[in-house]
């Protein structure tokens, strides 16, 4: 009996704050009622029913005083309370043996049916031996299960952001609604739901954490609408709840993950992260913000915080990587690539490189990677050289080679989709392949046949940018220094690849002492050299002769003007002194008025010596009449 008690006393205790717990046991109930469990526990003697329908409703008084204590808020064990259930149970048919999950549990069959219109039904037509089979796939657990169990009984239930979802999903399963009785379970539950859940984003994000068990019942039962209606709203009207947005860096530095620092530094409330959710619930939230025209860059930020997320942290390598989580990943980042958007700088390239060579090593479909290698191509010229090296499909360590066929697509890509007027993206990656080239040359297993097909594509990177091959002749060098077992046949193939009409005077001095080179393309490189020679010889003539015809030009060209300005100078002599003239002459006849008038002078200067009349002027001539050309004397 010691031991019983003790025994019971330790669930109590469980249930109980220490100050609850010894009022409990100074109350003769307590321990009438211990002795009535033990003695139908260990003796299986028959009980009045009344007497242990009394002792379950105490029992759950006690209960219920650990929920509305002072002390503390939290809920007694959940293995208390199936004891309580178990030990109070009659000998006759009332209680219901239900499975939840692999746990069997009991439950007062008539209090269950006066809450749930499901089971009122079921009891009308079955027996309790049919409910058992009929009531199996209960869609929750045994914590949610409990909060039901708790509420039949007249419990308070204490609801919560975590528990909510399932409470719903389980209350509507029963048919615990309003038409069945009053202030039932379910519009307690949508009703905090609506009040307490869909205000928050933090509170939709955990709501929706706690909604993995029960998902299909939650898209069903339209609470996965709700909550995806009221994230759209919040996202519309500030899209950083999907998070920061990334950087793209354009001085080519490390391009990563890298938010607002002093944002986030100021921030006064800790935002719940979608990257959080599974893929079943992440991927239809965020095709509908797509829909819904949130802004790519926060969407495209969440995309791959998700990936970093759920493969990158998770990859751990091929070989030791089970099949199931292979596929799993792989199926993630098939559907991180489809929502995806498409457009340029919503990623650094870097980032994008990355999410690429996860889908290569998990085996993707094609469209994925196709799909990658597009968002790549289109912004090619912001990538740095170790983001070129991808390593092919199924590769093997002892012969790593590089994908050149995907840096042959991504390539074209580049040159078919870049608009812009300046060529500097051109020139951007034609620096970027001969940089790629050049540090691929040092890799000691790289075949020839990779090598020079390297080669070709940055030869015709550099086309249309006027570059020289230097950067290709230095690849060539490095190369044939770590590959010193090349013969001088295959030297020969590889300098195919090099342009020597484009190499600078200084590469082609390099290249003629170079005796890593073949003595062919040191003979073509001295040919060049000779070309370049004579070319520079004819242009510096050029340019002599014409500067000479120039000088000659200018000098006359000087000449000429010296003379016009002399002219100018003398007609401005002779304008002043007929100015100087005109002005002494009208001031001689204004002082001397009796004197003879200019005109009178001028007249003596022709010949006439009176003023009297113009038959005195023998400078009189024939006038021709203007008619009849008729001369005349007058």
């Amino acid at each position: 009996m010691l031991f019983f008690l003790s025994y019971f006393s330790h669930y109590i205790l469980q249930a109980l704050s220490w100050p609850n717990f010894v009022t409990l046991i100074k109350e003769p109930e307590f321990i009438k009622s211990t002795l009535i469990l033990h003695s139908g526990w260990h003796s299986k003697a028959e009980t009045k029913q009344h007497d242990r329908k009394a002792i379950r409703r105490y029992i759950i008084e006690v209960l219920n005083l650990r929920i509305v204590s002072p002390d503390s808020c939290q809920f007694p064990p959940y293995n208390f309370f199936v004891f309580v259930l178990r030990m109070t149970k009659s000998a006759s048919s009332t209680e219901l043996e239900v499975q939840v999950g692999s746990m069997p549990l009991s439950l007062d069959k008539e209090l269950l049916a006066s809450k749930s219109a499901k089971v009122a039904a079921l009891l009308k037509e079955n027996s309790n031996a049919d409910l058992y089979y009929l009531l199996h796939d209960i869609p929750a657990d045994s914590e949610t299960f409990d909060l039901v169990a708790r509420f039949c009984h007249g419990c308070a239930v204490q609801m919560s952001t975590e528990n909510i979802v399932p409470l719903i999903c389980l209350s509507f399963y029963l048919g615990m609604d309003e038409n069945h009785c009053n202030n039932n379970l379910l519009s307690k539950a949508v009703t905090f739901f609506e009040q307490t859940v869909l205000p928050s984003w933090n509170e939709i994000i955990k709501a929706l954490r706690s909604s993995d068990k029960s998902l299909q019942q939650t898209m069903q039962i339209g609470l996965f609408d709700a909550c995806l209606q009221a994230m759209i709203a919040k996202a519309s009207d500030n899209p950083r709840h999907l998070g920061e947005p990334i950087i793209v860096s354009t001085d080519k530095g490390d391009d990563s993950d890298r938010p607002n620092a002093k944002r986030r530094l100021f921030a006064l409330d800790w935002q719940e992260d979608l990257t959080t959710l599974s893929l079943q619930l992440y991927e239809p939230i965020i095709y509908t913000m797509k829909q819904h025209e949130i802004p790519p860059t926060y969407i495209s930020a969440s995309i791959y915080r998700y990936a970093k997320k759920w493969i990158f942290h998770c990859h751990s390598g091929r070989e030791t990587m089970s099949i199931y989580k292979r596929k799993s990943q792989r199926n993630v980042i098939e559907t991180l690539e489809k929502l995806l958007p498409h457009g340029r700088e919503l990623l650094p390239c870097t980032l994008l490189f990355e999410m690429l060579r996860c889908a290569i090593n998990l085996e993707a479909s094609s469209v994925c990677r196709k799909g990658f290698e597009i968002r790549i191509g289109k912004q090619l010229d912001q990538a740095k050289v170790k983001d070129l090296l991808i390593l092919p499909q199924g590769y093997a360590k002892e012969e790593v080679q590089y994908d050149i066929e995907c840096i042959r697509r991504i390539l074209k890509v580049f040159y078919s989709n870049y608009d812009s007027s300046d060529a500097s993206g051109f020139i951007s990656v034609a620096e970027l392949m001969e940089e790629f080239l050049a540090e691929v040359a040092c890799d000691m297993d790289l075949m020839i046949d990779s090598f020079i097909s390297l080669a070709e594509m940055s030869m015709a990177a550099a086309l249309g940018t006027k570059r020289n091959s230097d950067g290709i002749y230095r690849a060539i060098d490095i190369y044939f220094e770590k590959h010193a077992y090349l013969t001088e046949k295959e030297k020969e193939q590889v300098c195919k690849a090099l342009d020597f009409r484009k190499m600078s005077p200084e590469a082609c001095e390099h290249a003629a002492k170079n005796e890593r080179l073949p003595v062919r393309a040191v003979v073509q490189v001295l040919f060049m050299a000779q070309l370049q020679m004579r070319e520079t010889l004819a242009r510096t003539a050029y340019y002599d002769d014409k500067s000479e015809k120039e000088e000659k030009e200018e000098d006359e060209g000087r000449m000429e003007m010296e003379k016009m300005s002399i002219k100018v100078k003398e007609l401005e002599k002779d304008c002043r002194e007929m100015k100087q003239e005109i002005t002494n002459g009208c001031i001689r006849q204004r002082v001397n008025k009796g004197k003879v008038s200019l005109w009178s002078e001028m007249k003596r200067k022709f010949g006439c010596m009176t003023s009297m009349g113009d038959f005195h002027c023998p400078a009189k001539k024939k006038k021709e009449h203007p008619k009849c050309g008729i001369h005349h004397n007058s």
